[in-house]
């Protein structure tokens, strides 16, 4: 496990790439909000702060799930001033799980089609 800034208070821990397992990551792409954040950020393409997603729950409860993400290496999570800026590992997931991130937003993506179309 790897920290950003070894002597800074305000380093997040994030697993090495060999570190990052199949289970965890399909338990954090598992919940819904937690799926919403990363397709968000995977059609942002770049960095986001944790104020740039629109979640339905509390603060607390987003902090977990961003957490959650981060524990699993699904993200990189880095304090830059007073915002946390957040980044999908999508190098790393792509070595280890090839093709997985894809398939997996691409069924988000179709699951909310008919939802759209229909409002």
């Amino acid at each position: 496990m790897t920290s950003d800034a070894p002597g800074r208070a305000r380093a997040l821990a994030h697993p090495d790439r060999a570190e990052i397992r199949l289970e965890q990551v399909l338990h954090a792409l598992a919940d819904p909000v937690r799926l919403s954040l990363v397709c968000t950020l995977a059609e942002a393409g770049e960095e986001l702060p944790c104020s740039a997603f629109p979640v339905p729950v509390t603060k607390s409860t987003s902090t977990h799930h961003f957490r959650v993400l981060r524990e699993a290496g699904v993200i990189h999570q880095v304090y830059r001033g007073t915002a946390k800026l957040n980044a999908l590992r999508r190098a790393d997931l792509d070595a280890l799980f090839p093709g997985l991130l894809d398939v997996v937003l691409a069924a988000r993506r179709s699951q909310e089609l008919p939802a759209r179309s229909g409002a």
